[in-house]
């Protein structure tokens, strides 16, 4: 899929429909910008509440701290 979108006088970029149907973004979204080489990864920020128990289960046993290092 690939769509296109020009740069206006203010900076401003709209995501193109098809785009935003895709992934399901909505306005009000807040988005993450990534440099990589050339170009920009654009990526949206999720909401705190959707990271709820992602480390569920996660053990911190063998945990490496920055003060076990030489």
């Amino acid at each position: 899929m690939a769509e296109t979108a020009t740069l206006s006088a203010k900076f401003q970029i709209s995501i193109p429909k098809a785009i935003r149907t895709a992934q399901h973004w909505e306005a009000g979204l807040t988005f993450a910008f990534i440099p990589k080489g050339t170009g920009v990864l654009l990526v949206p920020v999720p909401k705190r509440q959707s990271l709820k128990g992602l480390a569920k289960g996660a053990n911190p046993d063998d945990y490496r701290d920055r003060s076990d290092r030489v």
